[in-house]
């Protein structure tokens, strides 16, 4: 770089929490904040669900020291994971889950291989937040993990939510 030459100016993707347009109407307008969002994943062999923030950026304990790609045959034989993105939201009469999408993802920790398509979930993190509900896809028994996972942490957001999301689970 010359001596005349400025820096570009790097717009990058950042994480804000609470309002982003608070008070003002300048730079950072239309951002979304990820602050009601979380990652859930659901082991599909074990039929459970926990929570783990670390998928926000992709450094969940289930994807820590694998080496990801699109080819399924890379991770052949791993174990198969359903990555759920709960969005939460706010009604009159209070939360409820408001998005849910879901993504697939294998993990062979002996070959220290999986099998993800990173844009399928930043895609579908991205419908979460903008309160969609893509679940209909997933194997019935996650499907009931889901749901019990979700009735299980708050009964009430459970009920105040869309009946779409009970539709697509097959609970009602």
């Amino acid at each position: 770089m010359t001596s005349g030459e400025k820096p570009k100016q790097k717009i990058g993707f950042t994480i804000i929490k609470d309002d982003p347009i608070d008070g003002h109407k300048g730079f950072g307008i239309g951002s979304l904040s990820l602050e009601n969002v979380t990652p859930l994943f659901i082991d599909i062999e074990e039929k459970s669900a926990f929570i783990d923030i670390g998928a926000m950026h992709a450094k969940s304990a289930v994807e820590k020291g694998i080496k990801f790609t699109t080819d399924r045959a890379d991770s052949e034989g791993g174990k198969p994971y359903w990555l759920v993105w709960v969005t939460i939201d706010f009604k009159e009469d209070g939360p409820y889950y408001a998005g849910v999408t879901a993504c697939e993802m294998v993990v062979n920790r002996e070959k220290r291989r999986g099998y993800k398509i990173l844009a399928d979930h930043v895609n579908r993190m991205d419908k979460s937040l903008k309160r969609k509900i893509m679940v209909d896809y997933m194997d019935d028994a996650s499907k009931e993990v889901l749901v019990d996972f979700l009735q299980t942490h708050n009964k009430e957001m459970w009920e105040r939510s869309d009946g779409q999301l009970k539709v697509d689970l097959n609970s009602n």
